[in-house]
């Protein structure tokens, strides 16, 4: 099945030079990505402490020996963001492409190989950030170095952003470039991280493409009560109470909402689902099946049925620090991942509630994604998107996606721009069996680097010339 999506991937470009106007020689373009991919991948910018200022560097140098500038921007030493331009002729509103180059940490000890070597092993090319997000840096690059080589007419500026801190720390990198520098990156449309296509027996089923994401309001409950020892129980326990408050939520069920993307994603998604499974996709907007329908997704699909609501999920508790010792205080951390309309003092109203507990406080904790309006469906980027997709995979089906994750797209989507996630095609035997974003031995198919190339340089034709 690898091999036949290898073959796929590699040869359809070399059929499309003939209708291309720009034909490309992709085998090249493969192998210096490679060894783009290689470098970034060896160069350790696990955040924090980040140290992308070296990424950074690194992007700038390549581009300029093909005459194009980057220019660094940093907040803090060390914490470097880069943006360089290929001009278009100002007809129309430039267009953004993002990565960021900080990554995840690593537990060594759980990889079966150094994870910051870039090793090609079986059809695969380990190590951090190989999907989580220098893949899409590398493509970035590759992009701006192709336009400027064939010297594309452009209707748009093409802007590429590689920016710091998206794991954790955005603060150095893409609020300080929308805060700070946004006449530097100001689009009308934007591309990054978030989407992927999924194969499956050889063909492509299907293409994720993010138009939305859910946002982050992680919450801690303190619970609060009498200490004393541990041979006379207390009705005012706060263990108990936080125990009590812990359940409730996790039992609570918020309204179930859908919107424009998430509509659209069950509906596609039912046409390339099994009779069953369309039925209860199609289903969901029958309120007499609804229930039964959200069950069934909460246990089998838990993703999907995440896309429904704000969700909960308890992540940390703690109290206590003897076992002979009522304590006078327990808490828990839960992290709740809102839908992008929901109003976060609102929904701390409705915990406390459920809660129905004066002994424990909801405390919201600093929010640092902001939420933003959905990007559409039926806009010229996006029947450019479904077009590219179609002519890559004609079998696969377009999926607008919502974001169970954050990304830096939030950011740039509360300022009115709409933003849309691609991604490399995965197996979908992979998607359950790690080697993923964050995950040990993290991992891309070989081709998958010159698939995403591939995509975002059709992309980038159909949105910016007026081929």
């Amino acid at each position: 099945m690898r091999r036949v999506v290898t073959f796929i991937l590699l040869t359809w470009p070399m059929w499309s030079h003939s209708q291309d106007r720009y034909p490309i020689d992709w085998e090249a373009v493969g192998e210096e990505a490679l060894i783009h991919f290689t470098a970034l991948l060896r160069t350790d910018t696990t955040n924090p402490p980040g140290n992308e200022t070296a990424v950074a560097t690194y992007l700038r140098d390549a581009l300029a020996g093909d005459g194009i500038e980057g220019r660094l921007y940093a907040l803090e030493p060390g914490r470097d963001n880069l943006v360089a331009r290929v001009r278009g002729n100002g007809s129309k509103a430039p267009i953004l492409v993002m990565g960021h180059t900080d990554v995840v940490g690593v537990q060594r000890e759980n990889w079966s190989l150094e994870p910051f070597d870039a090793v090609q092993r079986d059809g695969y090319i380990y190590g951090r950030g190989t999907l989580d997000d220098k893949d899409s840096v590398t493509a970035g690059l590759m992009l701006l170095l192709m336009l400027e080589r064939e010297n594309i007419e452009l209707e748009r500026d093409v802007i590429f952003l590689a920016e710091a801190g998206e794991e954790g720390t955005p603060e150095v990198g893409v609020d300080f470039m929308v805060n700070e520098h946004w006449d530097e990156i100001a689009a009308e449309y934007c591309l990054a991280e978030g989407g992927g296509a999924v194969a499956s027996e050889g063909t492509v089923r299907y293409v994720s493409i993010a138009t939305t994401e859910k946002f982050p309001m992680r919450v801690r409950l303190l619970a609060e009560g009498t200490a004393g020892h541990g041979s006379v129980p207390r009705v005012d326990n706060a263990i108990s109470a936080l125990a009590r408050a812990v359940s409730r939520l996790s039992d609570w069920q918020p309204p179930m909402r859908l919107n424009d993307t998430t509509r659209a994603y069950f509906e596609r998604l039912a046409t390339i689902s099994s009779d069953e499974d369309a039925r209860r996709y199609r289903a969901l907007l029958d309120p007499a099946q609804q229930a039964r329908i959200q069950q069934y997704l909460a246990v089998n699909e838990p993703h999907n049925y995440s896309l429904l609501r704000t969700g909960i999920s308890p992540t940390i508790l703690s109290g206590g620090f003897r076992r002979n010792v009522i304590p006078s205080e327990a808490e828990a951390t839960l992290d709740i991942r809102a839908l992008p309309d929901e109003s976060p003092e609102d929904f701390y109203a409705d915990m406390a509630a459920v809660i129905n507990d004066p002994n424990v406080q909801v405390i919201p904790q600093p929010i640092y994604r902001p939420p933003g309006t959905p990007s559409p469906i039926d806009n010229e980027m996006f029947d450019v998107i479904q077009a590219v997709n179609m002519r890559l995979f004609p079998e696969a089906v377009t999926l607008p996606t919502m974001l169970t994750g954050a990304t830096d797209m939030a950011q740039v989507r509360a300022v009115g721009v709409p933003c849309y996630g691609f991604g490399p095609v995965r197996y979908e035997e992979d998607l359950s069996s790690g080697g993923g974003a964050h995950g040990d031995d993290e991992r891309i198919p070989e081709a998958s680097l010159l698939g995403l190339i591939q995509f975002l340089w059709y992309t980038i034709l159909g949105i910016a010339t007026s081929s």
